[in-house]
C-alpha cells in the first residue's frame, strides 16, 4: 500500500499510540504532521528522524487540543489533509460523584470535542483534494463501560457516534470515516505503570498484567502500538474503501462477549 503523496495529520503523536500510527502511515510513504500540546526541541526532533528513516516530509505543530481554535489552526498549519487520525486524549478516574468538573471539561474537550473540531476543519480539503481518511482512535471503552472513569467513557463512545455520522454524511464522496477501538496497548506510559501497580497488588509483574492490567481482555496479550498503525495503513488503502462508519476492536476479544 503506498501512500506517497499523501499528507497525514495525527493528534496527540509525539509518543505512543499517535506516534506507531505516525510511523506506520510514513512506512506506507506518508507525509506526517505530529502534533501535541508541548513545544519542545524533542517534539521537533521526532518529525526530524520520522523524515530521514522514511524518505517523506514530516513536521511538527504544536496545538492544544483543548481549545477548538487551535484544533482548527493545526489542519490549517498542516496546509494538506488527506488523511486524519485524531488520537489525541487524557484519562482520570474517580467516582462520578467525586469527578473534578475541571477533569470532566477537559477530558471531554481533549477526547471528543478535538475530533469534532478537526474533522470540520479537514473535511473541505479531503472534498477538494477528491479522496480522504478519517481515524478516531475511540477505545474498547467507546463499546462497553467501567466503574470510575465517567468522562473518558462518555467522550469515547460519543467519538464512536461521530464517526458514524461523519461516514453518513460523506458515504457518496470518495471519503471514510472509521473509529479504532484498542483495548489495552502497551505503550511507555503503561508499561512504566506494571512495576508500581505489581508493588501496590503485592503480585509479580506477569500476574498483575494478566489479573489486573489485562483483566478484561480475554487473550491476556497486550495489543501493539504497530498491531494499531497497521490497522490505520489498512484502513487507508483501496481494499478499505467501503469500510466506513465502522468501530473496529483490537482488543483480544474484550468486547467479543
Amino acid at each position: 500500500m503506498s501512500l506517497t503523496g499523501k499528507t497525514a495529520v495525527i493528534t496527540g503523536s509525539n509518543s505512543g499510540i499517535g506516534l506507531g500510527i505516525a510511523r506506520a502511515l510514513a512506512e506506507a510513504g506518508a507525509n506526517i504532521v505530529l502534533n501535541s500540546f508541548t513545544d519542545r526541541d524533542e517534539d521537533h526532533k521526532l518529525a526530524f528522524d520520522l523524515a530521514a528513516e522514511f524518505g517523506v516530509e514530516a513536521r511538527y505543530v504544536q496545538a492544544d487540543m483543548s481549545k477548538g481554535d487551535d484544533c482548527r489552526k493545526l489542519i490549517e498549519k498542516a496546509g494538506a489533509c488527506d488523511i486524519l487520525v485524531n488520537n489525541a486524549g487524557i484519562q482520570h478516574v474517580a467516582p462520578i460523584d467525586e469527578f473534578p468538573v475541571e477533569k470532566w471539561d477537559a477530558i471531554i474537550a481533549i477526547n471528543m470535542s478535538s475530533a469534532f473540531h478537526t474533522t470540520a476543519a479537514a473535511l473541505p480539503l479531503m472534498r477538494k483534494a477528491g479522496w480522504g481518511r478519517v481515524i478516531n482512535v475511540a477505545s474498547a471503552h467507546g463499546l462497553r463501560a467501567s466503574p470510575f472513569k465517567s468522562a473518558y467513557i462518555t467522550a469515547k463512545h460519543g467519538v464512536v457516534g461521530m464517526t458514524k455520522t461523519v461516514a453518513l454524511e460523506t458515504a457518496k464522496e470518495n471519503i471514510t470515516a472509521n473509529a479504532i477501538c484498542p483495548g489495552y496497548v502497551l505503550t511507555p506510559l503503561v508499561e512504566a505503570q506494571i512495576p508500581d501497580t505489581a508493588k501496590e497488588y503485592n503480585m509479580s509483574e506477569d500476574e498483575v498484567v494478566e489479573k489486573v492490567i489485562l483483566a478484561k481482555q480475554p487473550s491476556k496479550q497486550f495489543a501493539t502500538v504497530e498491531q494499531i498503525g497497521g490497522l490505520a495503513v489498512f484502513l487507508c488503502s483501496d481494499a478499505a474503501a467501503q469500510i466506513t462508519g465502522q468501530p473496529l476492536p483490537v482488543d483480544g476479544g474484550w468486547t467479543a462477549a
